[in-house]
């Protein structure tokens, strides 16, 4: 037996995930049941979708994590680790774990998991930016970061929480062992708190990235008009390997380059202390991800024997808030916000000459933002900080002890590195109190916050018309929805996040169908993904017409969706919407912990055994998107 079939075969005995009754097998596999858990046949056709993606993660593995690809991205990547582990779960939960675990090994003590984590074998060459660039062991020492490992000094989008709590519903029992959630949970928390408190530089309640890489859509024309401020760096102060495996016609600029190798170095060269530089954006995938996987967190907890309520509570803020700085209802989806933008903080959107001739009809964002400039910075940050220091507490208070101890031993650091945050100038959200101005470039990340139940039934409508409009055309003239506008000036169906299609998004985009009711919408997006990944050779990305491949072939990310799509049953009959609204008290409602499973196309993969003595009840769910960088920083 190969060690691509040995990956497929599933655990069995009490500890073994079985699906509930009803739901069928993924599509050309076999089933069968031992010890009463359901197992699939790895006897599978030698040229099933289903073993070639296998044999895609499994050449992939280094051992402990998994590379995006051995040419052009020989590294662990943090998001990809995330959608990574959320396919492997279908294949082994442990080396699903695994991956999780190597990756949050590397977190700085301020809480930040890094955008790469270097592997000390590869030639330093093979890659730029380098360990040597980054220093993060030395440039990094006064925010914690490790010194036994090599990383970057930037972020990627908190899909994180989202995986893990996914890979742990692959095989409950497995987890419970190793104690997986207990130990992964403080470490998550302090990642989220970084991003709440010391990302918060407009003051709105949102995390700002601080470099395009660390949204993950690196080239995206989003990011044009706040890189116009940035000198670049001299184009022979560094090298371009990502040149030596693309076409030049299909990757940024040298010019787009030299602003992303200036940002980086300026952030180094501050200690990779946040809110010091000149590029700032809240970007409304980030911030959706970041929520799911608050709800995540809270699901997490209540694993753990505590209430989870509070960050539930936190996560329906921050959803709050992105409706407000980020929502153009004018234009029917979310828009990018650029921190220190605009004509002085006044909260208008950019003009059209001021960003290439791409002016949005009417302008309509720059009324909203004066409304929303009032006092929802004040009072948002002011809500957060009270309700944050009572939630923590309350949450260590009310948390069993299998997760007390973890908390208590993880978290002081990150503590003690966010109060002196606080008292840096350079951070304090409350100073800054950023209006800035709305970017007006459709991205495709203006559709992913379609991944949150508690977004409001109008908004989510809205971007479900807008998704199958002129400028995405899903289910029209697009296969996949593209990364960026058809009609944009910017658009390129080859170019790097300008244009074409990448699985990521689009697997995001089917749940958030699917959480939505889109059921027919959503069957239609799966089907049109299994497709692509199938001609495309698991492709990096496509051209969002034709499907053709462009970018790495074997791309990790592409075939461990592609696992997830094989695993989920079409739901077409499922009207359960995580989102109902009690009209009486204006608060929202869920169908609970198995509605997040089954929206997210996961049976709750719990042997009935284990699952008798923990029976959580996640009143809110959700889960995680980002991107993948790729220039990859």
């Amino acid at each position: 037996m190969d060690r691509t079939t040995q990956l497929t075969i599933r655990r069995t005995g009490t500890t073994a995930p079985a699906r509930t009754s009803g739901s069928p097998a993924p599509p050309g596999s076999h089933e069968i049941t031992h010890s009463g858990a359901h197992v699939y046949d790895p006897d599978r056709p030698t040229g099933s979708l289903h073993l070639r993606a296998a044999r895609v993660l499994e050449g992939n593995w280094t051992g402990t994590s998994t590379v995006p690809s051995h040419g052009l991205y020989p590294h662990q990547w943090s998001w990809d680790s995330a959608f990574i582990a959320i396919g492997l779960r279908h294949l082994s939960p442990l080396r699903a774990q695994t991956e999780l675990e190597t990756l949050l090994g590397a977190q700085w003590g301020d809480g930040r998991i890094p955008h790469i984590v270097f592997n000390p074998s590869v030639p330093l060459d093979a890659y730029f930016p380098s360990p040597d660039f980054w220093r993060s062991s030395t440039a990094g020492r006064a925010a914690g970061a490790p010194r036994t490992v090599q990383t970057s000094g930037i972020v990627q989008p908190p899909v994180h929480a989202l995986a893990a709590w996914l890979v742990h519903q692959a095989d409950p029992g497995l987890s419970r062992s190793r104690s997986f959630l207990s130990r992964m949970y403080p470490r998550l928390a302090a990642w989220h708190r970084y991003l709440l408190h010391r990302r918060d530089l407009g003051g709105g309640g949102l995390a700002s990235v601080v470099h395009p890489w660390e949204q993950g859509m690196d080239n995206s024309p989003c990011w044009d008009a706040p890189l116009s401020r940035v000198t670049p760096a001299a184009p022979r102060s560094f090298r371009r390997a990502d040149l030596d495996h693309g076409s030049a016609e299909d990757r940024p600029t040298d010019l787009d380059y030299g602003r992303y190798v200036r940002l980086a170095t300026d952030y180094r060269d501050g200690g990779y202390a946040d809110g010091a530089g000149e590029f700032a954006v809240e970007d409304p995938a980030f911030n959706a991800l970041l929520i799911a996987s608050e709800h995540a967190l809270a699901a997490i907890a209540q694993e753990l024997g505590a209430a989870g309520t509070a960050r539930h509570a936190r996560a329906e803020r921050l959803t709050a808030a992105l409706v407000e700085r980020l929502w153009d209802p004018a234009e029917g989806m979310f828009f990018c916000r650029d921190v220190y933008g605009g004509d002085g903080g006044d909260g208008e959107s950019y003009g059209g000459d001021g960003y290439g001739g791409d002016a949005r009809d009417g302008g309509e964002s720059g009324a909203l933002g004066s409304e929303r400039r009032s006092s929802e910075s004040g009072a948002l940050g002011s809500e957060r900080r009270s309700s944050e220091s009572g939630a923590h507490g309350s949450g260590r208070g009310s948390r069993s002890g299998a997760l007390a101890p973890e908390q208590r031993s993880t978290e002081s650091s990150a503590h003690a590195s966010e109060r002196r945050s606080r008292q840096s100038g350079a951070h304090t959200s409350e100073q800054r109190s950023r209006a800035g101005a709305l970017i007006p470039e459709r991205s495709v990340a203006g559709l992913l916050p379609l991944i949150l139940p508690a977004l409001p039934r109008d908004i989510a409508a809205t971007l479900v018309r807008t998704a199958g409009g002129p400028h995405f055309g899903l289910g029209g003239v697009a296969r996949l929805a593209p990364s960026y506008d058809l009609t944009g000036h910017a658009f390129d169906p080859h170019r790097y996040w300008r244009g074409p299609a990448w699985f990521n998004t689009n697997w995001l985009l089917e749940r958030g169908l699917r959480l939505h009711g889109e059921h027919g919408r959503a069957e239609e997006l799966r089907a049109a993904l299994l497709e692509t990944a199938d001609t495309s050779g698991f492709a990096e990305y496509v051209d969002p017409y034709t499907g053709e491949a462009c970018g790495a072939l074997g791309f990790s990310w592409t075939a461990a969706l592609t696992l997830d799509l094989l695993h989920e049953p079409a739901r077409a009959d499922q009207a359960e919407r995580a989102d109902r609204v009690d009209q009486s008290t204006h608060v929202v409602s869920h169908p609970g912990y198995r509605a997040f499973d089954s929206v997210h196309g996961t049976p709750p993969h719990t042997s009935h055994a284990s699952h008798t003595t923990h029976t959580p009840h996640t009143p809110h769910s959700s889960f995680e998107t980002g991107a993948k960088g790729g220039d990859r920083g």
